[in-house]
């Protein structure tokens, strides 16, 4: 059994489709999808459609509740908050009526079961879309923010852009990274295989400027700001 772990694609359809491609070269069983399927990006609905025709396990991240219900004061800082309710704003009008339902009533977490592990998923932890756990967290902070919450052999995790497996009394935690918007100054798209005996990142390479294009063909706000991020990887 052989399961790909995909989150924060972030309306890149681009990114996504060549993510999809090589999930089907490495013979993947199945496709789980750990949240942020639209913001931020200048394809919102191919994503969605691309996603939910993947008949898979998905989960609600903090954009897709941003777009169900909009960004609250002090959930982004007060300088952004403007911004990124415009951004929110042209994305949800891309969408239809039951795509917001849709993310509306997503979970916020799935169990998978890999030969005789138990994978634990959310979007970024069990108590908190929005919560930010980093690859260099203390170890007592990992374990009161998932170990304490859910028992589980795997736990993994997005939301925040930086892929990374790391070993844990006996348990592992990882994040898959962004199909869509990267944050490790690698341009390429992030994902995660999981199988019973192996944990493999993977990198995908994409047509960045096809993505590029794409945000300025349709007047995405804030084009130039994504575009750097889709070339260099980082915010």
């Amino acid at each position: 059994m052989k399961t790909a772990f995909i989150a924060d694609i972030h309306g890149n359809a681009t990114a996504l489709q060549a993510v999809l491609e090589d999930i089907k070269r490495q013979e993947a069983d199945r496709v789980v999808v750990l949240g942020d399927l639209c913001y931020r990006g200048p394809e919102p609905k191919k994503s969605l459609d691309l996603i939910r025709n993947l008949d898979a396990p998905v989960i609600k991240g903090n954009a897709d509740a941003w777009i169900t219900r909009g960004v609250r004061d002090g959930e982004v800082p007060e300088k952004n908050i403007k911004m990124m309710r415009e951004e929110r704003e042209w994305v949800a009008d891309k969408l239809t009526e039951d795509d917001i339902s849709y993310l509306k009533n997503l979970p916020e977490s799935v169990t998978e079961t890999i030969g005789e592990k138990d994978v634990y998923c959310v979007h970024a932890t069990p108590d908190s879309l929005f919560d930010v756990v980093k690859p260099d967290t203390p170890e007592e902070q990992v374990k009161e923010e998932y170990f304490d919450k859910k028992e589980a052999d795997v736990y993994l995790y997005g939301h925040i852009h930086l892929p990374y497996v790391r070993p844990l009394e006996g348990k592992v935690i990882a994040n898959t990274g962004s199909v869509g918007l990267p944050f490790d100054n690698d341009p390429r798209a992030s994902y995660l295989i999981v199988s019973e005996n192996s944990m493999e990142l993977r990198k995908v390479s994409y047509d960045v400027e096809e993505a590029v294009n794409k945000l300025y063909e349709n007047d995405y706000p804030q084009a130039d700001l994504v575009a750097d991020v889709y070339r260099s990887g980082s915010l």
